[in-house]
């Protein structure tokens, strides 16, 4: 669920944030303001990235981590870049599954289930 919202829930346009308060002294800016990427994320999308910037992006100790499948991580990887706007190229993501399953990260069988999430 996400906890910023970016389109009306009327007609569908497109919404600015016109006021912040200050929780401390109470002061007020008011204008036109847009979110940024992140805030449009859900909440699963942010622990997901919390949890990889604690872990530095090693994929194994997110693994262990949230109790996930390589695979299910790399998905989640993907959707979390898909979700800040960017491109996912599949034809790197093939490279980088040969690679891993060469260098004994993964096994024959993730790999198999990770090129047939492509």
């Amino acid at each position: 669920m996400k906890n910023y919202l970016d389109r009306c829930p009327v007609c569908d346009g497109k919404l600015y944030i016109t006021s912040y308060t200050c929780e401390d002294c109470g002061s007020e800016i008011n204008g036109y303001f847009e979110g940024n990427k992140f805030s449009k994320l859900s909440a699963e999308d942010l622990e997901f990235i919390e949890i990889f910037v604690m872990n530095r992006g090693s994929i194994k100790e997110i693994e262990k981590v949230m109790g996930l499948s390589y695979p299910t991580v790399r998905n989640k990887l993907d959707s979390v870049i898909k979700a800040l706007g960017h491109k996912v190229s599949p034809d790197k993501s093939r490279l980088e599954i040969l690679e891993m399953l060469d260098q004994g990260l993964i096994s024959a069988e993730e790999a198999t289930e990770m090129m047939k999430n492509l």
